[in-house]
């Protein structure tokens, strides 16, 4: 990319982005591992806000963007054998940096920050692509760093989990990361967050594929 990720223009689209935030595209002869299933939590939006599009760090035309480590979320939706799918809903939310979700019963919702949109939806295209600004998860009591994403399909919910930040010491004293066992099925949920060398403002890249346990249309 030889342009900074600071896009001025808010409503951000795929094309803009170039190629490196994105995985290559490839044949898988076996099948991949399947992301681990995580619980949607209490804090999934009780009202919707009016913005829902995939720009969490500004809300409609205010100018004013929501405070932490801008962070470029991409990744693809795929199935065990690495075919995408597109038109799928992609779904994220997260708490703010002071820690409030944007729901009436989140611990610190009386701190929560006006700016952050706090829950955002992206339709894949062709390649099943999705892509997300928002700043990077932060801890809150009782939890590590982590970003909610749901996967639905024709009204379907084909998946709902959680992605981790790769290293963060708080994982290894969360409850519902440490209950996955399996060290592959946690790695596929946990995710590096890497600065962005051509950014002035110390953006992050971070590209969390999910694949899916099962194959649904692919139209």
């Amino acid at each position: 990319m030889s342009a900074s990720l600071s896009i001025p223009n808010r409503r951000l689209f795929l094309g803009t982005l170039g190629a490196s935030l994105f995985t290559v595209p490839g044949l898988f002869a076996e099948e991949l591992v399947r992301t681990a299933a995580q619980t949607e939590g209490p804090f999934y939006p009780d009202k919707l806000p009016l913005d829902t599009d995939n720009d969490l760090l500004l809300i409609n035309d205010l100018t004013t963007p929501a405070i932490g480590e801008i962070t470029h979320l991409t990744g693809k939706i795929l199935d065990a054998k690495g075919n995408p799918l597109r038109n799928a809903q992609v779904e994220i939310w997260q708490c703010d940096s002071n820690g409030a979700y944007l729901h009436s019963g989140s611990d610190n919702g009386q701190r929560r920050e006006k700016n952050f949109q706090g829950f955002g939806r992206f339709l894949t295209g062709s390649t099943g692509e999705y892509y997300f600004r928002t700043i990077k998860p932060v801890p809150y009591t009782g939890r590590t760093p982590h970003i909610h994403v749901k996967v639905l399909k024709g009204g379907k919910d084909l998946l709902t989990t959680q992605c981790y930040v790769k290293g963060h010491p708080g994982n290894e004293r969360d409850f519902l990361w440490k209950a996955i066992k399996d060290e592959q099925a946690r790695n596929s949920i946990t995710i590096d967050f890497t600065p962005i060398k051509q950014s002035k403002l110390g953006e992050l890249a971070a590209n969390f594929d999910v694949v899916l346990g099962v194959t649904p249309e692919m139209e």
